[in-house]
C-alpha cells in the first residue's frame, strides 16, 4: 500500500492556480504530479498521422498539477483539508491510515 497523502481516485480541491476552488477526482499520478479529471485543461496542437489514424488539429488535454497545489476534500466539513498519518491497532493488526488533520477523522475506512 502506498503511503502517499493523495492517491488515485481521491476527491481533491485545487488550492492555487487558474482552477483554484474547483473540485475533481485524481485520475493518475506522475511522480509528484497528479492529473485531475476536468482540471488544468490545455490546448495541444497535434500533427496528423495517417499511419496511426490521428486526424490532427487542436485538442484539449488535462495536464498534470503538482501535488502541493491540491488538498483532499472532506465530505463532512465540505472543504479541502490537510492529511496526516496515524497508526491504528495493536501488534500484527497494526496499520497506517490517512487522517484529516483538523478533525482526526480517518480518510480510508
Amino acid at each position: 500500500m502506498s503511503s502517499s497523502r493523495i492517491r488515485t481516485g481521491d476527491d481533491v480541491v485545487v488550492i492555487s492556480g487558474k482552477d483554484r476552488g474547483r473540485r475533481g477526482t485524481v485520475t493518475r499520478m506522475v511522480n509528484d504530479k497528479i492529473v485531475v479529471e476536468g482540471i488544468n485543461i490545455a490546448k495541444k496542437h497535434v500533427r496528423p498521422d495517417p499511419n496511426q489514424g490521428v486526424q490532427g488539429g487542436i485538442e484539449e488535454r488535462e495536464m498534470p498539477l503538482h501535488a502541493s497545489n491540491v488538498m483532499l476534500y472532506n465530505p463532512q466539513s465540505k472543504r479541502g483539508e490537510r492529511v496526516g498519518f496515524k497508526w491504528l491497532g495493536e501488534g500484527s493488526d497494526r496499520r497506517k491510515v490517512r487522517v484529516f488533520r483538523p478533525s482526526g477523522e480517518v480518510v480510508d475506512a
